[in-house]
């Protein structure tokens, strides 16, 4: 499979922030199961967000014996959706309880679905419930953190205020700045072919980015977190679907 290779042990650390996101991911794995906080990397394609994040979850399920999943954001909404159609018996909880439940999550390229407000209730019901149950979640995410509600690919517009504020609240937030491994042949690339990258490419990481911090500002993490607005059954689990037809069908 893609992520067979992802170990902590291979992760290459050619750059400050690199270094930074694997003495994160050390730790992290070093504590679990007592980890206050999960996990946020974000950065840009091919950077080792994945890479690490999968490492993560393959290392505390073997050291720890933890039960975790790893989904890619769209592949889980995916999989939600096709329990409306009338083809299958199952519904949406008994595709999400056991990704609510589990020890740990990986949940990759968060962010990348086309917004909609099915798409931010069900990701943000997920965020919240492992939030309130204190578990660990790692994700991995091409968002970036602005203030601008409209910006396209900003935490606000992709996922709203309430989901953003909880991801702040429950994870550290981590930026990866590399190279594309794709774009300069590879995970293993040779010495001579980074430098020639980062000596030709506009895309290269500048000396003076390799140091500075990707952490939200502190004002940006003070969002109030409205009550969620996903109806609720009698056993406490939130139903996502929607009056107006089947969730997210539109967008």
């Amino acid at each position: 499979r893609r992520y067979t290779h992802c170990e902590l042990e291979n992760f290459e650390q050619h750059y400050d922030s690199l270094r930074n996101a694997y003495r994160k991911a050390a730790a992290f794995v070093e504590q679990f199961p007592v980890v206050d906080r999960g996990l946020l990397f974000m950065g840009a394609h091919g950077v080792g967000k994945t890479h690490l994040a999968v490492a993560i979850l393959k290392t505390v399920m073997r050291q720890k014996g933890a039960r975790g999943y790893f989904y890619e954001t769209g592949e889980l909404l995916k999989l939600v959706r096709d329990t409306y159609s009338s083809s299958t018996e199952l519904n949406e909880m008994d595709v999400l309880r056991p990704v609510m439940s589990a020890d740990i999550l990986v949940l990759d390229d968060l962010g990348v679905e086309k917004t909609s407000e099915w798409v931010q209730e069900t990701l943000g019901h997920v965020v919240n419930i492992r939030y309130s149950e204190r578990r660990p979640t790692v994700f991995t995410t091409n968002l970036i953190d602005s203030e601008d509600p409209l910006h396209p690919k900003s935490f606000m517009y992709r996922l709203g205020p309430r989901t953003r504020s909880r991801l702040f609240e429950m994870c550290d937030w981590i930026k990866l700045e590399a190279i594309d491994a794709r774009e300069v042949g590879g995970p293993d690339a040779t010495p001579e072919q980074i430098q020639r990258w980062e000596k030709h490419s506009p895309a290269a990481p500048r000396s003076g980015d390799r140091g500075r911090s990707a952490m939200p500002s502190k004002t940006s993490g003070q969002l109030r977190a409205p009550s969620s607005r996903i109806p609720r059954g009698g056993d406490g689990v939130g139903d996502l679907k929607w009056p107006g037809g089947k969730a997210g069908s539109q967008g």
